[in-house]
């Protein structure tokens, strides 16, 4: 059984289809979520969240069907918006512990699941601190804090390197190489370098569309020198999205 199973999934915002058609079996790993703005990246995620409903086709996650009851499934998800809304009079591990309760964890379970999961991002030092004295480097590693602090199935990570400097991207990549060796893990980025440094597995959409799905080496191998780009992943990545688009982007 693959953790996320989607056929011909569909999901139309508005008068568009934000995701179109789109088939993919995700399982244990890391995997890395690439497009251009507007390609339907964040609007897949929420689906796989179950915060958007698909419009039509199947999604089965963890084996249960997307249509079906939400509750059980939810409880082994981890969620990192793209914009992370928060409470800015709690302090950090109360905040961690509320969305630890929502997620309907143990309540004996929830205080050490805080320690570990503030830990794991580095922010120990900061857990009594307000919500609103943090910088947004540290409000999004509490964000990545409160989805991982169940132990989530599957982890779905909407720009989660956004505001971290250059050290925390580092100790994120470790952090998430970690989390891949039992979880599936999906992170959806603007960042091609961290996709090659972080995950085995990259997923490319288009206009809603899967348009590639390989390696970060089989990224590489397709740009050439004529294309867009500081490194090969970042050439094969605009070789890819200019032949889908129709031209430059």
């Amino acid at each position: 059984m693959q953790a996320i199973e989607a056929d011909g999934l569909v999901v139309r915002l508005g008068k568009r289809n934000a995701v179109n058609g789109l088939s993919l079996r995700l399982g244990q790993g890391v995997h890395g979520l690439l497009g251009p703005n507007g390609a339907g990246k964040t609007t897949l995620i929420r689906t796989l969240a179950t915060v958007q409903s698909p419009t039509s086709g199947t999604l089965s996650l963890l084996g249960n069907p997307a249509n079906g009851r939400l509750r059980p499934v939810r409880r082994r998800l981890g969620y990192l918006p793209q914009n992370f809304g928060y409470y800015k009079r709690f302090k950090v591990r109360e905040f961690v512990e509320y969305l630890a309760w929502l997620k309907e964890m143990p309540s004996a379970r929830i205080p050490g699941a805080v320690k570990t999961a503030l830990e794991r991002v580095g922010l120990t030092d900061r857990a009594e601190d307000r919500m609103k004295s943090l910088s947004g480097g540290m409000v999004r590693r509490v964000g990545i804090a409160q989805a991982i602090v169940n132990s989530p199935d599957v982890l779905l990570l909407d720009e989660p390197t956004v505001g971290l400097d250059p050290a925390q991207r580092l100790r994120f990549r470790e952090l998430v190489a970690e989390l891949g060796r039992s979880s599936c893990v999906l992170i959806s980025t603007h960042l091609v370098e961290d996709v090659a440094a972080a995950c085995t597995d990259v997923v490319l959409v288009s206009e809603g569309s899967l348009v590639f799905r390989g390696t970060p080496a089989d990224l590489a191998t397709a740009g050439t020198a004529e294309h867009v780009g500081d490194s090969p992943i970042e050439r094969g990545y605009s070789a890819l999205i200019s032949a889908n688009a129709g031209g430059a982007w």
